[in-house]
């Protein structure tokens, strides 16, 4: 639920207030739009894997705790708690999350198949 008060044509979320969904077993994401970029909050559980894909928003990726090994054009990277990843748009990747992870992941434009709920790789 977004606070529309008078902040000047801004917008103020709370996370406690944003939907959590429950993709599967082992991935739940929470995240708001604007008109130029998404912000997701998403945790994963040890074991869950992200199947390769690809999309064509730029994807801006913090681990903030936790780590997520990446798998980029066949190069395998995992990244750790206060990293950050930048995926290009179209840039085939997939994800191993060996152990718990939490992160926040920005993309520009946002992502339109998780907004329509038509990303059934992730489900």
């Amino acid at each position: 639920m977004a606070d529309e008060m008078d902040l000047g044509g801004a917008t103020l979320y709370r996370w406690t207030d944003v939907l959590t969904e429950q993709m599967n077993p082992f991935f739940t994401r929470q995240f708001v739009t604007g008109e130029q970029a998404m912000l997701a909050k998403i945790t994963l559980k040890k074991g869950c894997i992200v199947p390769m894909h690809q999309h064509p928003n730029e994807q801006i990726s913090l681990i903030v705790s936790g780590s997520l090994e990446f798998v980029i054009g066949g190069v395998s990277k995992t990244v750790h708690a206060g990293e950050i990843l930048v995926i290009p748009a179209n840039l085939p990747h997939s994800a191993i999350a060996h152990e718990d992870m939490e992160g926040l992941d920005i993309f520009a434009p946002p992502r339109q198949d998780w907004i329509n709920k038509t990303d059934s790789y992730l489900r």
